[in-house]
């Protein structure tokens, strides 16, 4: 699948998994569009880029669910149809389920779930008229399976799972496909920016993170497998083994995922 000149438009591109998908991917000539908040952060990513004269900034908050919609019709008229949407935005959690409060969860599910759809419904119509395009949505492995202290960013990856699986279903045909990326431990500050019950940032890296894979050779297989049009990749080290545990020794996977260290 030759990529040059794609329209690629990636969410929480400013750091991490998101910076490095927009360098993945403008190593391959897609034009892009990077959108977070922070503009300055969104500066450095693009001239971090191959060629950042094919890189637009779209600098947006997507709590704020009502500006999606406004933003992509923009976003179009400016730079033509999306031919692949990036749902990378999210945020992660590090606190017991006792512990944390309604509005950290519902917190959660707003950006890693809802923000995630209302983006993909407002970039889907482009797509289905132009009978091509790709939407690619970054999960994780507790979007396979539960783990201590992320209940609810559990929770909302596993709504990924779902919501995905039936869009899947319903576009084939149409010349659109659909990828779930499953990481495991990722050299980024999503532990730093995980939050804690009362909804403070944990401001802190965990052992596992800090030992992870870097991003960029994440990216790199994002990018082959999108090429590729592979419906669903778990990405890691040894922690991957825990999906095929748990669906074929469930008890097993049981007594070990609550005595593994996971922070």
């Amino acid at each position: 699948m030759n990529l040059e000149n794609k329209l690629i438009w990636i969410t929480g591109a400013s750091s991490g998994i998101g910076r490095a998908l927009s360098i993945a991917y403008s190593e391959l000539g897609c034009r892009l569009i990077l959108s977070a908040r922070r503009k300055e952060a969104l500066e450095e990513v693009k001239n971090a880029c191959k060629e950042p004269q094919k890189a637009h900034i779209v600098p947006m908050d997507l709590m704020n669910v009502e500006q999606i919609d406004p933003i992509v019709k923009k976003v179009i008229e400016a730079h033509g149809p999306v031919y692949c949407l990036v749902n990378n935005a999210g945020i992660s959690q590090r606190a017991k389920v006792q512990d944390t409060l309604l509005s950290v969860d519902r917190r959660i599910m707003e950006l890693n779930f809802f923000a995630t759809v209302q983006m993909t419904k407002s970039v889907l119509p482009s797509m289905i008229s132009q009978n091509e395009g790709q939407i690619v949505a970054i999960s994780s492995l507790v979007g396979k399976f539960g783990s201590p202290l992320r209940s609810t960013y559990s929770a909302s990856k596993h709504a990924l799972h779902g919501f995905f699986d039936s869009l899947r279903a319903e576009v084939h045909g149409q010349g659109i496909g659909v990828l779930l990326v499953c990481p495991g431990f990722i050299k980024t500050d999503i532990s730093k920016n995980a939050l804690q019950g009362d909804g403070v940032h944990q401001n802190k890296m965990d052992n596992a993170q800090a030992n992870g894979m870097d991003p960029l050779d994440l990216a790199r297989i994002i990018v082959k497998a999108h090429q590729k049009g592979k419906e669903e990749i778990v990405v890691g080290g040894r922690e991957k083994l825990g999906v095929y545990l748990k669906r074929f020794l469930p008890s097993t996977f049981s007594k070990v995922i609550r005595k593994v260290d996971v922070t």
